[in-house]
C-alpha cells in the first residue's frame, strides 16, 4: 500500500493540447479565445 507522503500526482490538461492542436489545422483560431466543454461541462448546465 502507498502511503500518503509517498504518493504523486499527475494532471493533463488535454484540453489545452486539443486547442492547440485544433489552432495548427486551423490558423483563423490564432490570437482568439477557444472554450472546450466536455460532457461533463453540459451536464453541469442542464443541472435545475
Amino acid at each position: 500500500m502507498i502511503s500518503a507522503q509517498s504518493a504523486a500526482f499527475a494532471l493533463v490538461d488535454v484540453n489545452n493540447m486539443y486547442v492547440s492542436c485544433e489552432r495548427v489545422f486551423n490558423p483563423r483560431l490564432e490570437n482568439r479565445p477557444v472554450v472546450v466543454l466536455s460532457n461533463n461541462v453540459l451536464w453541469g448546465l442542464n443541472c435545475k
